[in-house]
């Protein structure tokens, strides 16, 4: 089937999410940052009543715009629901931002090491990439005074580091940016602030949001942007049109609406991940200050596949990356508290 694709697709290789073990309930699971929290209990009540008892509401489309969802989100941040649109999933909005801003051959450009999957986008796309690295103050190493790329993702906090860039920072590279500036903000809800003020200052600015992280709900494949109203009326033009299935938006509402239940469970990630690091710290490990649900620390010796390796054969999955950035280190989602300590156990062991 080669000489039917085209070129760019025929070569590029694809994105590999990190592994997820079929028999997931004998593992510690940290490799992907899921939440080990279950979500709210308001999501599974609202996905029953959604679903009725016999669940005949499932032979009827769901709303194509998910307009609910864009008023209960924009009354939560403060913004009107046209500067709102919802997706499955924060990378379908990554993907219809390159599609909506870079034609073939044009520039997006992105950190490295950040979100690996910005590449596989672009690459789709048949758009050219640039990176730019970091430097030992947390900036961008060489980033011009006049970005002139179509698109610059910026994942804050950094994954798979952990840090966020200053807000003031990341409004200086609205301002450089000839194009648009996509703050990625993944794993916000465990940081100390947000960047939404931005969009209201520069048009150019876009913010994406996943409910994959913090609400725990990586398995229903929800997410948002938002916008000025033109841009986000750009995305809905090339969106799917029932992008977000009834189930998926009964559960999105309820878990927007459960603040005390993200803030409690917020605050025991970040109590974890500090007391998890300084443990980790002591017994020689560095590990980078973090403002998300992971860590990425590197061993005394930085053989950080010596130690991947022997938490796997203690059914302990954690993420090691072979970019020679990151292959010394490891970046260990936080799970709870008793998943913690069975890890740190087991990282002594390994010593």
């Amino acid at each position: 089937m080669t000489p039917y694709l085209r070129p760019n697709i025929a070569a590029m290789q694809g994105y590999v999410p990190g592994y997820q073990p079929p028999d997931i309930a004998t593992w510690i699971k940290l490799n992907t940052n899921e939440n080990s929290y279950p979500p709210s209990p308001k999501v599974r009540e609202a996905i029953l009543a959604e679903l009725g008892s016999d669940g005949a509401r499932l032979h009827t489309y769901p709303s194509p715009s998910s307009q609910h969802l864009r008023e209960v989100a924009g009354e939560l941040y403060g913004f009107d629901p046209a500067w709102i649109i919802m997706a499955n999933g924060s990378d379908e909005l990554l993907n219809n931002l390159i599609r909506a801003c870079a034609a073939e051959g044009d520039e997006v450009g992105f950190v490295h090491p950040s979100y690996s999957y910005y590449a596989t986008l672009a690459e789709v796309q048949g758009a050219r990439v640039r990176t730019f690295g970091l430097t030992d103050d947390f900036r961008i190493a060489g980033f011009p005074e006049r970005y002139e790329g179509k698109i610059f993702f910026l994942t804050t906090p950094n994954a798979p580091l952990g840090p966020a860039f200053p807000m003031e920072y990341i409004a200086e590279l609205a301002e450089r940016c000839a194009g648009m500036l996509v703050v990625d903000e993944a794993y916000v809800d465990f940081a100390c602030f947000n960047v939404l003020e931005l969009v209201k200052r520069y048009e150019n600015v876009v913010v994406t949001r996943t409910l994959s992280k913090s609400y725990a709900l990586a398995g229903m494949r929800l997410g948002l942007a938002i916008g000025r109203p033109g841009i986000i009326s750009a995305l809905d033009k090339i969106r799917d049109h029932y992008n977000l299935d009834r189930l998926a938006q009964a559960a999105c509402v309820a878990a927007l609406k459960d603040q005390a239940y993200l803030l409690d469970c917020c605050d025991r990630i970040r109590d974890t991940r500090e007391w998890f690091s300084s443990k980790l710290r002591l017994i020689g490990y560095e590990v980078i200050p973090s403002q998300a649900n992971f860590v990425f620390a590197s061993p005394p010796d930085r053989n950080g596949k010596r130690v991947y390796d022997g938490l796997y054969d203690r059914r302990i999955l954690v993420r090691h990356f072979t970019d020679p950035l990151l292959c010394h280190g490891l970046r260990i989602s936080i799970g709870t508290r008793p998943e913690m300590e069975t890890t740190l156990t087991a990282i002594r062991d390994i010593g």
